[in-house]
C-alpha cells in the first residue's frame, strides 16, 4: 500500500514537471526580453526571472484551488502573458519601472472587482475576437524575434554571421527535433533548442557565466523590488487593454480545457476562474514580476497525457515555486545569449500565430462582417507595429495606449465586433417576429 503511495506521488511529481517544462521556456522568454530591453542589470534580470517562476508558481495554485471565491478547478498552468511585452517596455522606457507595476496592480484589482461582469459577456468574445486578438499579438511580436536573432536591434554585431549561425542553427535544431522526434521530446523541442544554442554559443566564448557564480542559492521574494509603484493614467488605462486581452485569450482556454475534461463551465466557474487570474495579476504587481494567464500550450499536454485532475497542475505550481526562491536557477536563464533567444522566440510567436488562425477556422467567413473584422483588425495592428510614429503627435497617455499594435488591433476586433454582430433590440424583435409567422 505504502509503495502504491509512493509510485502515485512519484507519477503526479513527474506529470507536474512535465508541466513546468512545457512551459518553462515561454515562462522565462518574458522576463529576459523585457528586463533586456530595459537594460536592467544582470543581478535584476536573475531576480526578474526568479520572481517570475514563482509568481507563475503561485498563480497556478490559486487557479488550481476551487472554492467558493476563485479557481477555475481546471488542470491549467498559468505564465507570464505575452501580451504584456510591449506594452511593459513602452511604459517603462517612457515612464520608469515604478509606474509598469502600478498599473499591473489596479488591472488586477479590476479584474478581481469585474469578474462576475466579465462572465456574463462572454458572447463579446466570439471565436472571431479570440482567433483575431491572438494572431495580432503573434504577428506584432515576431519582429522583436526577428531583431534577437541578429544580437538585439542595439547591438554592435547586429546580423553578424556569428549570430545568424547561432540564431538559425537553434531554430533549425527546433525544427529536426519536431520532425524526427515524438512525445515529451517533441514537446520540450523550444527549451532544448535554447540550451543546446546556449552550450554551443559557451564553447565559443560568447556566454558569461560569471552571474551564475555571483549568485545566491536561495532568497525570499522582496515586495517592490525596483521601488514604490507610481500610479500614471496613461499606463494604467494601457494595462486595462492588456488585462481585457488576458481574459479573452483565458476564455478560449478555459472553454478549450472544460470541453477536454468534460466539464461544462457556468457563469460561477468563469467567476472564479476571472478572479483568480486578476488576484495573480496583483500579486504580478505587488512582487514586480508580470500580469499572468493561462497558457495554452499546457492544454495540449493534458490532451496528450490523457490526465485531467488538478492534482498534477498543484504539483506544477509548487515545483514553480520551488524554483522561483533558488536565485541560482534564473541566473542560468540570463546567459542565454540574444542571437539564441531570437531563434527559439521566433518559434514561439509563430505558434502564437498559428494558434490564433486555428481559433479563426470555426469562423463562418461567408459573413462580410467577419471578414472586415479581421481585415481591419490585423491592419491597423500591425500597422501600429510597423510604424510606431503614426501616433506621435498625440498627447503622451493617449499615444502610450494606440502606439502598441497588439492593443490598438484588439480594441477594433472587439469595437467591430459589437458593431456589426452585436443584434439591437429592433432586430431582435423583428427576428422574433419572422420566426413566430414562420410556425
Amino acid at each position: 500500500m505504502v509503495s502504491n503511495n509512493k509510485n502515485g506521488r512519484l507519477k503526479i511529481f513527474s506529470l507536474g514537471l512535465q508541466h513546468v517544462l512545457a512551459m518553462y521556456a515561454g515562462a522565462i522568454l518574458v522576463p529576459l526580453l523585457v528586463g533586456r530591453a530595459l537594460n536592467l542589470t544582470t543581478e535584476q534580470l536573475a531576480y526578474l526571472v526568479a520572481i517570475d517562476l514563482l509568481t507563475c508558481g503561485l498563480a497556478t495554485l490559486l487557479q488550481a484551488w476551487k472554492n467558493k471565491y476563485l479557481g477555475i478547478g481546471l488542470p491549467v498552468v498559468l505564465g507570464s502573458s505575452f501580451v504584456a511585452v510591449t506594452p511593459m517596455i513602452s511604459i517603462g522606457t517612457t515612464y520608469g519601472v515604478t509606474a509598469i507595476y502600478g498599473a499591473i496592480i489596479v488591472t488586477g484589482l479590476f479584474i478581481v472587482i469585474c469578474a462576475p461582469f466579465f462572465s456574463k459577456i462572454t458572447k463579446l468574445f466570439p471565436p472571431v475576437v479570440m482567433g483575431t486578438v491572438v494572431t495580432i499579438i503573434g504577428l506584432s511580436l515576431i519582429p522583436t524575434g526577428i531583431k534577437n536573432m541578429g544580437g538585439g536591434a542595439a547591438s554592435e554585431d547586429f546580423g553578424s554571421v556569428e549570430n545568424l549561425a547561432l540564431s538559425f542553427g537553434v531554430l533549425l535544431f527546433i525544427l529536426i527535433l519536431n520532425r524526427f522526434s515524438k512525445g515529451m521530446l517533441q514537446s520540450l523541442s523550444v527549451l532544448i533548442g535554447i540550451i543546446a544554442g546556449t552550450f554551443v554559443a559557451a564553447m565559443t566564448g560568447k556566454v558569461n557565466f560569471s552571474s551564475v557564480a555571483d549568485a545566491s542559492w536561495f532568497h525570499l521574494p522582496q515586495i517592490f523590488y525596483f521601488g514604490v509603484p507610481t500610479f500614471e493614467i496613461g499606463p494604467i488605462l494601457t494595462m486595462l487593454i492588456v488585462g481585457l486581452v488576458i481574459i479573452i485569450e483565458s476564455t478560449g482556454v478555459f472553454f478549450a480545457l472544460g470541453k477536454i475534461c468534460d466539464q461544462p463551465l457556468s457563469e460561477q466557474d468563469l467567476t472564479r476562474g476571472y478572479r483568480a487570474e486578476g488576484l495573480a495579476i496583483t500579486l504580478g504587481g505587488i512582487f514586480n514580476a508580470f500580469p499572468y494567464n493561462t497558457f495554452a500550450q499546457n492544454v495540449g499536454l493534458v490532451q496528450l497525457s490523457k490526465v485531467k485532475t488538478t492534482n498534477v497542475v498543484i504539483a506544477a505550481g509548487g515545483i514553480l515555486v520551488f524554483l522561483g526562491l533558488i536565485p541560482k536557477v534564473a541566473a542560468f536563464a540570463t546567459i542565454v545569449p540574444t542571437p539564441v533567444l531570437g531563434g527559439a522566440t521566433v518559434v514561439m510567436f509563430g505558434m502564437v500565430v498559428s494558434s490564433g488562425i486555428r481559433m479563426l477556422s470555426t469562423v463562418d467567413f461567408t459573413k462580410q462582417s467577419n471578414l472586415l473584422i479581421m481585415a481591419c483588425s490585423i491592419s491597423i495592428g500591425l500597422g501600429a507595429t510597423a510604424v510606431p510614429d503614426l501616433f506621435a503627435q498625440l498627447p503622451s497617455a493617449l499615444r502610450i495606449i494606440v502606439s502598441d499594435g497588439i492593443i490598438t488591433g484588439s480594441l477594433c476586433a472587439i469595437l467591430l465586433n459589437l458593431l456589426f454582430n452585436m443584434k439591437t433590440k429592433n432586430e431582435k424583435t423583428a427576428k422574433a417576429d419572422t420566426l413566430a409567422e414562420a410556425h
